[in-house]
């Protein structure tokens, strides 16, 4: 629970990524209080893991085993006035169990309502302990909670997970180190100081990221709650409530939420000055939340909606499935929220797998297809990216980073051009993704480097979804130099690749062996960029393919990609395009093939 002095903001770290812990369902709906301004010293935040097994709970804070926590109830006629019967969604409606959940109303009461007494007896209460005035330290972190101005809420998150400390005399000194941590890197807090231990439960089945369709401004409200500290005003949907979200919430097992609105400071609030700033760091770390978390819940009609379909909504710019921030958010596994019983995800479905409209089966098709993004080839996710759309332009850039395994998350920034945003993005990736740029993509760059792609190439252009895999690697060292280190044939006349017309055009390829007796190869290309016949260098690879048509498999032919180009002097290789060798007999005649280790700068 480590703690930011000025805000009582404590945050989760997934490499530099992390979860706003004082959204506890438990305590209040939603809560999310902001942080301190960040400080970006460089436009590059290293992505990596820190877990340790010494960032496993300790067990001076677990829940003794004796506790029985009380049963608890909250509904929607508790925590916001409406009859339950006429809450659409059944989610929405109540929740009962035994997990120390709060209503919203005590949340949302100050400290300084309470004398010290009252605040540790319904500390007590609420968590089945009788501690007293006289316990160690526990009655000056009480009126701190007072003197800070804190809810009760916000109390209630930040002494839950101390609570059943078997060490009361130790607790303020623990406190005051997480406090100084904080201040230095105001963005971390160790796994256990939330009660997660990893080796019982995956942080991830505990926090659970909201992802929602973002509705026109004419169907928004903004609202301005405690939930956030009256920091920004909270653009939500007319007819969403933030206490129903949280009960289903609770009823789908989370005990943690992340949600976009509360846990990022929003435009028109009074840090709008510290937006711009926090949003560098932000805004680019958000797709660490989803990508570790399962699962992720989605409201596809919009926030605390609930889920129904009509004509055009899949057309949408609103649409949830069209918009490129989510091409992030999607996780290993998702769960639809505001279902209802006579929603489209309980239609009956024919024996072909169409439903009885034609939207339907469309929005069968694309709930389908989710599962492919997680886990989609770098070229199926360019492509799906191109289809999206979003407030600024360069949110399709940043949107990439984790889809395409950057290793380092470059800052957000709204003003960059879209080639300045790609090319950053292109030099965080890690060297494997790098090479699939460069042997996967069929021409030559057009804006700059020749050695891969542009931002307009990839969004504009039909993208070949090509499988090969290789063990290719494009390395950036120092100087910034792209780079790349394989077996390269150092000449070669290619022929009969120069015409456009057809999908896989054949041609030959004619090098001098070892013993300089020319070999003649079966060449084929299965793009539509033509390669004129001429001598070129060659960067020579076997490659593997994922899937049934695998050109290595026991009734296909060999399969050896090239990518070619011309030598420059300097080491220095340009790119032109790609083809593969294939034919049967080429096997017997590889080993001949004068190939040589080469290094080359890549321009």
């Amino acid at each position: 629970m480590k703690t930011s002095h000025q805000s009582g903001e404590f945050k989760l770290r997934w490499g530099t990524a992390y979860i706003k812990a004082n959204d506890s369902l438990f305590r209040t709906p939603l809560t999310a209080y902001p942080s301190k301004p960040s400080k970006v010293e460089t436009s590059l935040i290293p992505l990596t893991f820190r877990l340790h097994f010494g960032d496993i709970m300790s067990d001076d804070y677990q829940a003794p085993v004796d506790i029985s926590l009380r049963e608890v109830t909250i509904s929607a006629f508790t925590d916001t006035g409406q009859s339950e019967s006429l809450i659409t969604v059944p989610l929405q409606r109540v929740y009962t169990g035994r997990k120390p959940v709060i209503s919203s109303r005590l949340a949302d009461t100050p400290c300084a309502a309470f004398d010290v007494s009252d605040l540790l007896d319904i500390l007590n209460d609420k968590l089945r302990t009788s501690y007293s005035l006289d316990t160690p330290s526990l009655s000056s972190l009480l009126k701190d909670c007072i003197n800070k101005n804190y809810n009760f809420g916000m109390a209630y998150g930040l002494l839950r997970h101390i609570w059943y400390t078997n060490n009361w005399s130790t607790v303020q000194d623990e406190l005051h180190k997480w406090e100084e941590d904080d201040q230095e890197i105001n963005r971390v807090v160790p796994w256990w100081s939330m009660g997660i231990s990893v080796s019982k439960q995956d942080w991830g089945n505990l926090c659970q990221p909201i992802s929602h369709a973002w509705m026109e401004e004419k169907d928004r409200v903004n609202m301005w709650t405690p939930i956030n500290g009256y920091d920004w005003p909270v653009p939500i949907p007319k007819d969403a409530n933030l206490d129903l979200i949280r009960i289903e919430m609770l009823n789908l097992g989370a005990e943690y939420a992340w949600l976009d609105v509360l846990c990022l400071r929003q435009v028109h609030g009074r840090g709008e000055d510290l937006r711009t700033e926090e949003w560098k760091l932000d805004v680019p770390t958000i797709g660490a939340v989803y990508r570790c978390s399962i699962p992720v819940v989605c409201y596809l009609s919009g926030l605390g909606l609930p889920l129904n379909l009509k004509d055009g909504d899949l057309d949408s710019d609103q649409c949830w499935f069209r918009r490129a921030w989510i091409l992030q958010e999607v996780g290993r596994k998702r769960v639809i929220a505001g279902d209802t019983p006579d929603g489209p995800l309980h239609e009956p479905i024919d024996e072909d797998g169409n439903y009885e409209t034609e939207l339907l089966t469309r929005f069968h098709k694309h709930l389908k297809s989710m599962d492919y993004i997680f886990y989609g080839n770098m070229f199926s996710v360019l492509k799906d990216m191109q289809n999206r759309v979003s407030t600024n332009p360069v949110d399709k850039v940043a949107g990439l980073t984790f889809s395409l395994r950057s290793k380092r998350i470059s800052a957000y920034d709204e003003t960059q051009s879209l080639e300045e945003a790609w090319t950053e993005l292109v030099n965080t990736m890690d060297a494997d993704s790098r090479g699939k740029l460069f042997y996967q993509y069929p021409e030559p760059g057009n804006a700059g480097a020749k050695w891969r792609p542009s931002w307009d190439q990839v969004m504009t252009q039909s993208l070949l979804i090509d499988k090969t895999y290789s063990n290719i690697k494009v390395e950036r060292n120092e100087m910034d130099e792209d780079w790349s280190n394989t077996e390269c044939i150092e000449t070669g006349l290619v022929q009969g690749l120069a015409a456009v017309e057809g999908n896989d055009r054949h041609g030959k390829l004619i090098v001098k062996d070892k013993d300089g007796i020319e070999l003649i190869f079966n060449i084929m290309a299965i793009h539509k960029h033509p390669i004129p016949d001429d001598t070129y260098t060659l960067i020579y690879f076997k490659s593997s393919q994922h899937g049934s048509m695998s050109l290595l498999s026991p009734v296909s032919p060999l399969s050896i990609c090239c990518v070619i180009g011309q030598r420059l002097p300097g080491k220095m290789f340009e790119k032109l395009s790609t083809f593969r060798i294939i034919e049967k007999r080429s096997q017997r005649n590889i080993s001949k093939l004068p190939t040589e280790q080469c290094q080359y700068i890549l321009v």
